[in-house]
């Protein structure tokens, strides 16, 4: 995607205001306005636009560096607006919104033609949620527009919990509301309807059982993508998710072998001692909650080295198991 000149509209980088209604106000011109405006959800902090104009989703692309090939999630308040996106509008996505919406599912159709190529990543399909946060979903009232919004980040690195963290990663962002910490701290699931049968293509917060209680079966995705074709989903490529640090996931954490300083993810007591140790809760939810803001302190304590205890096993544990992947990788 060629690189979009910046709009204009901005009240100067680096900008952190208060979630109320004046910042929900001054957000919500600026998106009327084709820039662009970090914000919370319940998962992390989007980079949102008007996601039906493509000048204000090239500056989501323009922002991050992020790849032409890698599409955007299409923010929106309600089940009506999400159908006004998409060509067709099937039973099985109306199960899932009556269950899940607001929440932490992302599901993707064919889009319609009002949906610009650009937030799509040239594919023929829309990747679309309800975010169950109140500011989110008042700032998507306010300012009347459906809104792509990836993580407030740099491509490929660690998606930012806190507006602190939105700043550190991107700071010529306009402005960014400031709705505190995220609650989960992991993105949200992505299931693909566009087929005969369900297809997992993220998993995120929402666990898959979740999903298939409501849908059946679901597809499991066999793959990663690096670039070669555009992605039908966000979160699907190789290397995503990293820590400044190198990253290491180990069964027995090896210590006295990394390069120092070196900086301990654990999730059972006693932890090994290092240079930096951060200890999760030892529960999938709980875990992937402080994830990244666990990584976001190990960076922030300049560790060389990041040795990752193996999570457990289990389908529970599969959200984690991805980011930690590719956070790897």
């Amino acid at each position: 995607m060629a690189a979009f000149a910046k709009t204009g509209a901005h009240e100067g980088p680096g900008r952190i205001v208060a979630a109320d209604a004046e910042g929900i106000r001054r957000a919500a011109e600026l998106l009327r306005r084709d820039a662009v405006v970090a914000f919370p959800t319940e998962t992390v902090y989007g980079l949102g636009a008007n996601a039906l104009s493509a000048a204000a989703v090239g500056e989501i692309y323009r922002l991050k560096r992020r790849p032409a090939w890698n599409p955007l999630i299409a923010h929106v308040p309600g089940p009506d607006e999400a159908r006004a996106l998409v060509d067709e509008w099937p039973a099985t996505a109306q199960d899932l919104a009556d269950r899940f919406w607001p929440g932490p599912l992302t599901i993707v159709l064919r889009r319609s033609p009002a949906v610009p190529a650009a937030a799509a990543a040239t594919t023929e399909l829309i990747a679309i949620r309800v975010p169950a946060h109140p500011v989110a979903l008042e700032l998507l009232r306010a300012c009347g527009l459906p809104l792509a919004a990836p993580s407030a980040n740099r491509s490929e690195s660690v998606s930012p919990t806190t507006a602190q963290h939105v700043l550190r990663s991107l700071p010529d962002v306009p402005l960014v509301l400031d709705g505190g910490s995220c609650r989960l701290g992991i993105e949200s699931t992505i299931v693909d309807l566009s087929r005969p049968r369900p297809r997992l293509l993220r998993p995120g917060a929402l666990p898959l059982r979740a999903i298939r209680a409501v849908v059946g079966e679901v597809d499991l995705p066999p793959f990663d993508l690096d670039g070669a074709v555009s992605a039908p989903a966000p979160g699907m490529a190789r290397r995503h998710y990293a820590p400044r640090a190198r990253l290491l996931i180990q069964d027995e954490l090896d210590v006295a072998a990394a390069a120092r300083p070196v900086g301990v993810l654990a999730h059972r007591t006693p932890a090994p001692v290092a240079d930096h140790v951060e200890l999760l809760p030892n529960d999938a939810a709980g875990y992937a909650a402080d994830l990244y803001a666990a990584l976001h302190r190990l960076d922030d304590a300049a560790v060389a080295t990041i040795l990752v205890e193996r999570p457990p096993p289990g389908e529970d544990w599969i959200a984690v198991h991805d980011r930690l992947k590719r956070a790897a990788a």
